[in-house]
């Protein structure tokens, strides 16, 4: 009962005309921003933080949600558009979205992300407030045994999802090991492979990698073809 009376609280406060409307100018924003690939939620709500310090603290907290909802959306316009991933997130999107794109079918791609979204928003927020006490118990009791486990069980289902030929996935999957053990440990503090560059301490962002194996290959394969053979998108036309 205390959950459904916190939530009926929650969205009184939130379903007012004005907290609405502050909802409506975040979630345009974040869009607007998450567009732009490798400008993730995080560095979008940095940017545009500013835009909150006049509002009362619960318009400010719902205009900060609406942007990172809005970024997270907005990153997968690129992915479908582009074959660029504007988030980590995203990447996923580029697998059926981008292919929908290239037979004509943008729109229909990019609708269903968008209602993807919406649908994940309002069903998971109350999931996740519903389960989050025993999750929470659940997730205090993992260990290094358990995340080990976890980690192996990623490896083992990526390998199993993965298309094509085996052994390039367990080529790309050790490619993604080395590439991880870039950075600082989190245990001892020092610096593993950085080549005393202090970039590299923070490790090898994700963002730029999948920005450089999904979006900036496509575009130079993409210019570097004849301009009669290059894809451009347009609508599907009806077959008669």
């Amino acid at each position: 009962m205390d959950l459904i009376n916190n939530l009926s609280l929650g969205f009184g406060v939130a379903f007012t005309p004005i907290n609405l409307m502050y909802a409506f100018i975040g979630c345009l924003l974040g869009t607007l921003i998450g567009v732009l690939p490798g400008i993730g939620p995080l560095a979008t709500i940095a940017m545009l933080l500013p835009a909150t310090y006049a509002l009362p603290p619960v318009s400010a907290l719902i205009m900060l949600a609406g942007i990172y909802y809005g970024a997270q959306y907005g990153g997968s316009t690129t992915a479908i558009l582009v074959n660029l991933p504007g988030e980590s997130s995203s990447v996923v999107t580029i697998i059926d979205g981008y292919q929908m794109a290239r037979k004509g079918r943008a729109g229909p791609a990019l609708a269903a992300a968008g209602l993807g979204s919406f649908f994940a928003g309002c069903v998971g927020t109350p999931v996740l407030a519903a389960f989050a006490v025993p999750l929470t118990e659940v997730a205090f009791k993992f260990g290094p045994a358990e995340y080990f486990s976890l980690m192996i069980l990623g490896l083992i289902g990526a390998v199993v999802l993965a298309s094509g030929s085996l052994l390039k996935a367990v080529g790309m999957i050790l490619l993604g090991l080395l590439l991880g053990l870039v950075g600082t440990d989190v245990n001892s503090g020092v610096a593993r492979f950085s080549l005393d560059i202090p970039e590299l301490t923070d490790g090898i962002g994700f963002i730029v990698i999948g920005m450089g194996v999904f979006g900036y290959g496509e575009i130079i394969s993409n210019l570097g073809k004849d301009e009669s053979e290059r894809e451009v998108f347009t609508a599907a036309t009806p077959s008669v």
